[in-house]
C-alpha cells in the first residue's frame, strides 16, 4: 500500500520521508515545495488510499475526484481546510492527533508578545537607518493576558504567562475548571475578557461560529494601550478592522501568524509600524515538524493518540 503525502512540509523532512518509506514504500511526496489545490490536488491523489495532508484544501470536489481515497492522516492540528461532511458521506476516515505542536505555537506567541511590549521590530529597523531612540517599554510580567481559546495550544500558553507573573483570564465555551483551579487562570465572558487585558491571544479553531469573531465591536472593546496577538488561524480577526483600528491608534499594536488569505500579499498591515506579521511560522520548529509528521504516521494505522473525526462504514 503506498501513500500520497500533499503535504509539502512533511515532504521536505528527510527524517519523515525516510520513517514513512520504511513503513509505506514507493509513498508519493510532494516535492513542488508549495501547497496544491483542486486539480493538481486531486491529480496528486489519484490512486492512493492513504493521504498525509497539511495546508491542503480537501472539498467535496476533491473526495468526488478521488473515490479510492479512504483514509486522511492530519498533519498538524487545524481542520478547517478538510470538509468532514463530505468525508464522511464518501466514507473517508479523517485522522487527527490534538495539540501535537502547542509547544511550538506557544512559544512563537509569547515572542509576539514580548516583540510587541518593547517595539522590537520597529526599533531594529530604525537603529539600522542610524536612529538611536530608546522608548519605554512593558514587561509582559505585570500585563493582564486574555487567551481567547483555552484548548491545548491556549493552555500552553496560559502556563507560560503565569510563568513570566502575568494575570491570566480566559474564555472558552468549553470548561476547563480543573485546569483553572490548578493555574489561577480566571475564566471569563469574552467582552469582560476584552476589556479587562493588556493582551489578548487567539486559540480557536476556525469555523463558522468563529470567523470574524474578532471585529470592528470586539476590536473597540479593547484598551487603546492594548494589543493583538493572533497564532491560530486567519479569518477569526477581522483584518480590515484591525488596519482601523491600529491606524487609529485605538489599539497599540498587533501581532499575526496566520491571515485570511495566504500569502497575505498587498495587505494594508504590513504598512503600518505597529503591527508584525510573520508568514504561518507557528508550527514550524525542528521539534514540532517531527512530531506532527510522527503523529501522522501513526494515524494512517490509527496509532495511539490519534483521534477518528470520521470512521469508514
Amino acid at each position: 500500500m503506498k501513500v500520497a503525502v500533499a503535504s509539502a512540509s512533511f515532504s521536505r523532512n528527510p527524517t519523515l520521508r525516510a520513517e514513512l518509506t520504511l513503513r509505506y514504500p514507493g509513498s508519493r511526496f510532494n516535492d513542488t515545495n508549495r501547497v496544491l489545490e483542486g486539480d493538481e490536488l486531486v491529480a496528486f491523489l489519484r490512486g492512493h488510499s492513504r493521504a498525509i495532508t497539511g495546508l491542503d484544501v480537501l472539498s467535496d470536489a476533491v473526495f468526488c475526484g478521488v473515490p479510492e481515497l479512504r483514509l486522511v492522516s492530519k498533519y498538524g492540528v487545524g481542520l478547517d481546510m478538510i470538509d468532514i461532511d463530505s468525508a464522511r458521506r464518501h466514507g473517508v476516515s479523517v485522522r487527527w492527533t490534538p495539540g501535537v505542536n502547542r509547544q511550538a505555537v506557544a512559544e512563537l506567541t509569547i515572542g509576539l508578545m514580548i516583540a510587541l511590549c518593547r517595539a522590537i521590530v520597529p526599533l531594529s529597523r530604525e537603529l539600522s537607518d542610524g536612529s538611536w531612540r530608546r522608548p519605554v517599554g512593558r514587561q509582559l510580567s505585570s500585563a493582564v493576558v486574555g487567551v481567547v481559546g483555552c484548548g491545548a495550544i491556549g493552555q500552553s500558553v496560559a502556563r507560560l504567562c503565569t510563568a513570566f507573573g502575568s494575570t491570566v483570564l480566559a474564555h472558552d465555551i468549553r470548561a476547563y475548571d480543573d485546569f483553572y483551579v490548578a493555574t489561577g487562570v480566571k475564566p471569563l465572558a469574552l467582552d469582560a475578557l476584552l476589556e479587562a487585558s493588556d493582551i489578548v491571544t487567539i486559540h480557536l479553531p476556525l469555523d463558522a461560529s468563529t470567523r470574524g469573531l474578532i471585529d470592528a465591536r470586539a476590536l473597540a472593546l479593547m484598551k487603546p494601550t492594548a494589543f493583538l496577538v493572533n497564532t491560530a488561524r486567519g479569518g477569526i480577526v477581522d483584518e480590515p478592522a484591525l488596519t482601523a483600528a491600529l491606524l487609529d491608534g485605538r489599539l497599540a499594536g498587533a501581532g499575526a501568524d496566520v491571515f485570511a488569505v495566504e500569502p497575505p500579499r498587498g495587505s494594508a498591515l504590513f504598512t503600518l509600524p505597529n503591527f508584525i506579521g510573520t508568514p504561518h511560522i507557528g508550527a514550524s520548529t525542528e521539534e514540532a515538524v517531527l512530531a506532527m509528521g510522527r503523529a501522522a504516521i501513526a494515524g494512517l494505522e490509527a496509532g495511539a493518540g490519534s483521534v477518528a473525526l470520521t470512521s469508514n462504514p
